[in-house]
């Protein structure tokens, strides 16, 4: 009896605009899969836990950064497979131990000591500029490391480490503009992904994989913003 419950409040605890944004996302995915691959089932199993983990995030709830944990593992794992160093050392080097950071700082930052919405925290001019700075250096770091390691399409790697290093931070910090980072880095990825399709049709299942992510971001950002204004209010 508590099962089905349990389902019905989770359910209920999306609005239609979020459950018809995650179904439609879900559908296209799979509709991908099957035409384009139909073979690397991990693909798949990643892209329908990173799409879930996006909507969570759009409600500020820690089970988002759970998900991001489980995605950024088998992400690195795809990305390793086609040769994207970048993309495998960003994820299970820095966006998967950074989602366990955020993570802690979402459970310790609840609203109101509801621990399924975090609170907004609004960054200062001076903190900003230190993000972007930070995410930089690290870029141009990143850059000669996989320079080295021969990583494929290497300008665009990089930048993909830019926005993947920003769009951490941010979420560390509970930031509403964490959300247009990672649409940033969806974009770079589209471009990667379909790059890689030219020699492995399979791949895009992937790039749509981040187009469906793209939306979901767009949709985070305008949640959290009203998020903000309801904490502000209340």
């Amino acid at each position: 009896m508590k099962s089905p419950e349990r389902k019905n409040r989770l359910w209920r605890y999306f609005t239609v605009m979020e459950k018809g944004l995650w179904s439609t996302s879900a559908w296209l995915i799979i509709l991908a899969f099957f035409l384009f691959d139909r073979k690397n089932l991990l693909n798949l199993c990643a892209s329908l836990v990173g799409v879930t983990s996006l909507i969570f995030n759009a409600k500020g709830n820690p089970v988002g950064q759970v998900l991001m944990v489980l995605f950024s593992l088998m992400y690195g794992v795809i990305s390793w497979s086609f040769r994207y160093y970048g993309e495998m050392i960003t994820y299970l080097g820095m966006t998967m131990p950074m989602a366990v950071v955020a993570l802690v700082s979402w459970l310790k930052n609840p609203f109101n000591g509801n621990r399924a919405e975090v609170k907004v925290n609004l960054l200062s001019v001076p903190e900003t500029l230190f993000a972007f700075a930070l995410s930089t250096l690290v870029s141009v770091g990143f850059y000669f490391i996989l320079a080295y390691f021969h990583t494929a399409n290497l300008l665009l790697s990089t930048l993909s480490v830019f926005t993947s290093f920003l769009a951490v931070y941010l979420t560390f910090r509970r930031s509403p503009w964490f959300t247009i980072a990672y649409a940033a880095n969806d974009i770079v990825l589209v471009g990667l992904w379909a790059l890689a399709s030219r020699s492995n049709p399979s791949y895009l299942s992937v790039m749509v994989c981040f187009v469906a992510f793209l939306a979901n971001d767009i949709y985070g950002f305008i949640s959290w913003r009203r998020m903000q204004l309801r904490q502000a209010a209340a």
